[in-house]
């Protein structure tokens, strides 16, 4: 491979406003795998956000670069799996299997997509040095006829359209805006982008926690839950942000709820296999060494946290801590406080997106929460 920009490169990040601001081109924040795509002939690489090939996991797209992409070019965006209920986050993360086996038969039932949104390369030029409004004209340019597995991301320096796509775009999935400075240069790995997400609350009941990597005196996380309908309390993510003398702190004030499996809701040796609760000696599947288990607690306490949107039944991203709740019974804690965006449909937001998942066979489907 031989291209002015050459792999690895760390993508050009974005640090997180409350706002939209003015004066900027504003995308959607597409929800799946970061990846700068290098392409020189047949010779193609899917760089990651921590510069490790994703090239083995999605032999189809490494296909669709060869035929829908320019012959050498350098492009960075987001790897994604769409259905016709909007991006599934879970099937995308299930495409990260060691087996070539099974990475093969998820390439044919659940095909991934490319969202392209900046160029980095075009041939023999690079463009990092350029103006992105100038490297937005020529990543246009060079994608025109791309498609059905490559598309090129909406964008507009409308801030009111802006705000729309913000307030709709949630529903199929889009994690919020991304705002760029119409004269910014690419910068690998600097926070000069702009990320704006929806931000909300939810009651939650702690459940359990995990030890911190220091020791076993101070709390890692706490694992949160929500009561479903049929009265059962589902494991929707964690919370583990805190200072250090409140690690501590957490720990002490937590043993009178040390509680054993038995007797708690989430009894990892009585749930069926694929239930997605914590279980004892749960493996991480992005790291492989990361022990997963946690020590029970009495469901008693009720935290605020905030959280940005949910995938499934969980939340999508780590939620953080806003108050405890002493005044609320941990019953109340259910799925009906949260709020749900209307559904919106990915073809709406760039035409044609999902029609690889629509021909596969056996296509998978994301669940309704």
């Amino acid at each position: 491979m031989d291209l002015p920009v050459m792999p690895p490169v760390s993508p050009m990040l974005a640090k997180s406003i409350t706002a939209i601001p003015p004066g900027a081109s504003y995308e959607p924040k597409w929800d799946g795998f970061r990846s700068i795509c290098f392409r020189d002939l047949d010779e193609v690489e899917l760089g990651s956000r921590n510069e490790r090939p994703l090239t083995r996991y999605f032999p189809e797209l490494v296909a669709a670069v060869r035929a829908e992409l320019p012959q050498r070019c350098v492009i960075d965006g987001e790897i994604v799996v769409a259905t016709d209920q909007g991006l599934d986050f879970e099937a995308l993360q299930q495409r990260i299997h060691p087996a070539d086996s099974r990475v093969r038969m998820l390439a044919e039932k659940t095909p991934a997509s490319f969202i392209a949104f900046d160029l980095l390369a075009l041939g023999d030029d690079d463009y990092t040095k350029r103006p992105f409004t100038e490297r937005r004209a020529a990543l246009v340019d060079a994608l025109d006829n791309s498609g059905p597995s490559i598309h090129v991301t909406p964008a507009t320096t409308d801030q009111a359209l802006a705000q729309q796509w913000f307030e709709e775009f949630e529903g199929a999935g889009l994690d919020g805006l991304i705002a760029k400075p119409l004269t910014l240069t690419y910068q690998p790995d600097k926070r000069v982008m702009f990320k704006i997400k929806p931000e909300r609350t939810a009651d939650c009941v702690v459940a359990g926690y995990r030890v911190h990597k220091t020791g076993s005196d101070a709390i890692g996380s706490l694992l949160l839950g929500l009561y479903q309908e049929d009265g059962q309390l589902a494991s929707v993510g964690v919370i583990g942000a805190f200072p250090m003398a409140e690690r501590r702190r957490l720990f002490t004030e937590l043993q009178p709820l040390v509680t054993n499996f038995d007797d708690h809701p989430w009894n990892w040796a009585a749930h069926e296999a694929g239930e997605r609760t914590p279980r004892k000696n749960e493996g991480s599947r992005w790291n492989a060494g990361k022990d997963l288990s946690f020590v029970p607690l009495r469901p008693d306490r009720v935290v605020e946290v905030r959280y940005d949107h949910m995938e499934g039944r969980r939340f999508r991203h780590t939620a953080q801590f806003n108050r405890w709740r002493p005044d609320r019974d941990p019953r109340s804690c259910t799925y009906e406080q949260l709020e749900q965006p209307q559904a919106f449909s990915l073809g709406n937001i760039v035409p044609g997106l999902g029609q690889a998942m629509d021909n596969a066979p056996n296509t998978a489907r994301r669940s309704k929460p």
